[in-house]
């Protein structure tokens, strides 16, 4: 009797915990399209009240977000939590298709690894490890590389306090500096502050000078994890050379930054792709782009479809794929689409989908769909799309 009390009671508890886990999870913010409903998800006994009075309209150029709050009740009786909501309205969108550089700078300094100093491991009596930002040195920002170094010689083997981020939340922790043979003061720890890349433009948003880029995140090499943008600028391109993918070897499109041509800043870099700012629209090479409708999920077909790409001096060109798969559920990573490249235009030029191709917009009967983010290695032809609506919910700051 005792252990079918106990086995009710666990099972009770478990209960318990699914059903807070799930309410938990849901997010204090959600962006939603004009029409589009707010699903939760069934959760026994939750209920949405909408609180008109909190209920604000703000207007963005020709663009209308409208903000409100609804609260989630447990049986009409106990209010549990607060959820803001933004709907975008009137959503369109140009899809671009060229190529770009990006240049991104961390908000501080990226541990990727460690080494000895004159045969010691200063490190070791830390808490630091591969992955953590280091924010500061004795209450001093550091936001490069060269930061970094001048702090540690200013210590003159001085014990130093490091404030470090992981897992977003703040730690500090201590390193006493060694001196090296060439009086320079250091910690062991192999740093980097950025990263640099080409990459494919996915959309500009004229109604508020938005770009949307890439479709997934840059991430470190070392710690895979998403680099945190202190700053970052958008630049134009220029492609050297068409590396075709085969099976089981990734194509890449080969090119340069063009330093002296910054088009726009980056303001963020998510797992759903990099969005930021374009001076002008001057900038962008639209002569044959045309601005279109964003397509909610479940507009999206499986068939026929067109990928927007420049890859020669000619500017923008459509070339044939077909969506073969549609995850509708699946929000929580950038495979939302199975895709494969048809053109047999495009396949003589790449082979398929290759590195430096993420991004590319889809477009289906008229409306943008989605961008292309991954290829699938055995298969080249083939590959993985983030919808569009992701796309546009994460540059409104779901």
């Amino acid at each position: 009797m005792k252990n079918i009390k106990k086995f009710i009671l666990i099972t009770f508890l478990c209960l318990i915990l699914v059903y807070v886990t799930n309410i938990t999870a849901i997010p204090d913010k959600i962006v939603l399209f004009e029409n589009e409903d707010l699903n939760l998800g069934e959760i026994y006994g939750i209920t949405i009240k909408e609180n008109h009075d909190l209920s604000i309209q703000t207007s963005s150029m020709n663009n209308r977000i409208e903000e409100k709050t609804v609260t989630l009740s447990l049986f009409n009786i106990i209010d549990i939590k607060d959820i803001k909501i933004s709907v975008v309205q009137n959503t369109k969108i140009i899809p671009l298709g060229n190529v770009i550089g990006l240049k991104i700078y961390s908000d501080g300094v990226l541990v990727i690894g460690m080494t000895e100093i004159e045969g010691e491991k200063p490190y070791e009596t830390s808490d630091i490890k591969e992955g953590d930002l280091i924010i500061s040195v004795d209450n001093v920002q550091v936001t490069t590389t060269q930061d970094l170094i001048k702090c540690v010689n200013n210590s003159n083997g001085n014990e130093i306090e490091i404030k470090y981020i992981r897992d977003g939340q703040e730690h500090s922790t201590t390193i006493e500096p060694i001196k090296t043979s060439n009086n320079e003061y250091k910690i062991g720890l192999w740093v980097r502050d950025g990263a640099v890349g080409i990459g494919t433009a996915t959309y500009y948003d004229p109604s508020s000078g938005k770009i949307a880029t890439l479709g997934h995140g840059i991430v470190d090499i070392d710690t895979d994890s998403l680099i945190t943008v202190e700053s970052g600028t958008i630049t134009k391109a220029r492609i050297s050379k068409i590396k075709k993918g085969e099976e089981g070897a990734p194509g890449e499109i080969k090119g340069s930054l063009i330093e002296s041509e910054v088009i726009g800043n980056i303001n963020i870099n998510t797992k759903f792709g990099i969005y930021g700012n374009i001076f002008s629209a001057t900038t962008l090479d639209l002569s044959n782009a045309e601005e279109m409708e964003v397509a909610l999920i479940e507009e999206i077909k499986k068939g026929p479809a067109k990928v927007i790409l420049a890859l020669e001096d000619g500017g923008r060109k459509e070339y044939d794929i077909e969506i073969k798969k549609i995850y509708k559920n699946n929000t929580e990573d950038n495979k939302s689409m199975l895709i494969e490249i048809t053109d047999e235009e495009l396949i003589e030029k790449t082979g398929g989908i290759i590195q430096g191709m993420s991004g590319a917009p889809i477009v289906q009967n008229g409306k943008f769909v989605g961008a292309i983010t991954h290829v699938l290695v055995n298969n080249p032809r083939q590959g993985y799309a983030l919808f569009g609506e992701t796309m546009i919910k994460q540059m409104n700051g779901s």
